[in-house]
């Protein structure tokens, strides 16, 4: 099947039009593995919740989300849930607008529509038609979007990459900064300046950062919102719900609506 998809890029990829757009379906716990386009994607699904891994970070992508990609970067999608993908491919000097980073963006109805609208027009269309003039207000709509705070840095330090990696397996793990930076062999102050520097995030920050992504790809999966609480490291439901809604604007349940 990952062939078959592929080989479909390759048309979309294949045309003198400057946005192209096209849909394809997975089932649940399938991946793209990874791969990467020539050109810039808006990649958005309308059912199921993308998990999107690239050396620039991962992303967490639910249905009223969108994660714009540049062109050139290597990535894998892996699916939570049945998932309708519909993603738009556009050259990255089409508009001196478009977004020049990795982001994750919230979907407006106007947008999806037009995503999926654009998803049937044909390989090709003509200078001047209704087609195009679609494919132009959707370029004009990705200049209003919010972009969210989905995304998780990943460090290039080896001995910083070997503690994120052990905190996405285990969220709900407290180790102190300092005794992570005793296991490394390092001060605290250096880790700290490191991970500032590498990510962006303070250290706390990050973990916080990894823990609510964690919780989104759990409850994406149909886990209960205590359940999520307790294994992302979170002591009630209450606290959990508090620090969800203080970033994300809403309350879990809420969410995924």
């Amino acid at each position: 099947m990952l062939d078959a998809i592929r080989s479909r890029h390759l048309d979309f990829h294949d045309t003198c039009c400057p946005m192209r757009a096209m849909e394809v379906d997975y089932p649940n716990g399938s991946s793209t593995g990874l791969h990467s386009h020539p050109r810039a994607q808006l990649l958005h699904a309308i059912a199921g919740v993308m998990i999107v891994r690239s050396t620039a970070g991962t992303w967490v992508v639910p249905p009223n989300r969108a994660v714009w990609l540049t062109a050139g970067l290597d990535h894998e999608v892996t699916m939570r849930g049945d998932v309708k993908i519909r993603t738009v491919f556009v050259d990255a000097d089409a508009s001196p607008h478009l977004p020049r980073g990795n982001y994750v963006m919230a979907v407006t109805p106007l947008l999806r529509e037009l995503i999926v609208a654009a998803t049937r027009i044909g390989i090709d269309y003509a200078p001047g038609s209704r087609d195009e003039h679609l494919i132009q207000l959707l370029m004009d709509e990705l200049r209003t979007l919010d972009v969210l705070p989905l995304h998780l840095p990943m460090p290039g330090d080896t001995r910083l990459r070997a503690i994120c990696e052990s905190l996405l397996r285990e969220p709900h793990d407290d180790t102190t900064a300092e005794k992570w930076a005793d296991g490394c062999g390092i001060a605290s102050k250096t880790l700290h300046r490191l991970f500032s520097k590498e990510t962006g995030l303070s250290f706390a920050q990050w973990r916080q950062q990894a823990r609510l992504l964690s919780a989104l790809e759990r409850l994406a999966q149909g886990e209960r919102i205590i359940d999520v609480a307790i294994n992302s490291g979170y002591a009630s439901q209450s606290a959990f719900t508090a620090m969800f809604k203080k970033h994300f604007g809403m309350t879990p349940s809420a969410f995924y609506k």
